[in-house]
């Protein structure tokens, strides 16, 4: 009993780094420090982030002029690192030693405290200005609803109402609602930070997703808008071998999936 209290009591005495050396799974996730670091203070990301809006806007503008008359206009973006910026709930994970825990998700998402993802704002109003809506199709659940709506609201942007926000109902497929969309408005572009948000061919139908890239490459760009996020997303997926895998193996996996000469 003695033994256990003296771990207990160090554990929280010792600085992440050390924990992480007694802690295989807080090891694991340390793996995603650097892309965090990278999201929450390079000046790279918010470069990248304003020439995919940029993109957008010249896109945009060029699509309108062929558009369907008979339709309404619109674009469809992501939520999660293409119109907010969830970096400090994934710095907070890595410093408790996790890479995600659903609790912790919906403690962040319910203080509706996300910051923009530049340019995302300015380039919606802009659509706006166009009379071009914006549906908001997210992996969020409808428990983070309230919440959501409150962040984009809080943040000024545009459509953001029961009519526009469509978060995952019991699947985190988002072709179904897409379609809906599609149904009644000219779907002039699609942003998002995971190839998921665009068609399904490039991760979810056992398609080889670099061939598939290849063959999209015209659309990115044009009808594409993709965000930089290299703290979490599909591809990562592509890396691993197996079912119920732990942070330290994906870990090990990550490891042993790198190219090297």
């Amino acid at each position: 009993m003695t033994k256990f209290f003296f771990q207990v009591a160090l554990t929280f005495l010792l600085p992440l780094d050390l924990i992480a050396q007694t802690n295989p799974a807080a090891q694991a996730a340390k793996d995603y420090t650097i892309a965090v670091a990278w999201q929450q203070h390079s000046g790279e990301y918010r470069a990248l982030s304003f020439q995919a809006y940029n993109f957008a806007k010249l896109s945009l503008q060029e699509r309108l002029k062929g558009a369907d008359a008979s339709k309404p206009n619109c674009v469809v973006v992501d939520i999660d690192e293409t119109v907010l910026d969830n970096s400090p709930f994934q710095g907070h994970e890595i410093q408790k030693g996790l890479s995600y825990a659903a609790k912790d998700w919906s403690e962040w998402t319910a203080k509706a405290a996300a910051d923009t993802v530049p340019g995302a704002l300015g380039f919606l109003k802009y659509a706006q200005t166009q009379n071009v809506e914006t549906f908001y199709i997210t992996n969020r659940d409808q428990a983070d609803y309230k919440a959501t709506l409150s962040n984009l609201q809080r943040l000024g942007f545009p459509y953001a109402d029961d009519a526009h926000l469509v978060v995952k109902q019991g699947t985190s497929d988002k072709e179904p609602r897409r379609q809906q969309v599609l149904g009644k408005y000219n779907v002039l572009l699609l942003c998002g930070d995971n190839l998921s948000d665009f068609s399904n061919v490039f991760y979810r139908e056992g398609k080889n997703t670099k061939e598939e890239v290849d063959k999209a490459q015209q659309e990115f760009g044009n009808h594409f808008i993709v965000l930089p996020n290299p703290m979490y997303g599909d591809w990562e997926k592509l890396l691993y071998k197996g079912e119920h895998l732990n942070e330290t193996q994906r870990a090990q996996q990550r490891i042993e999936g790198l190219k090297s000469y």
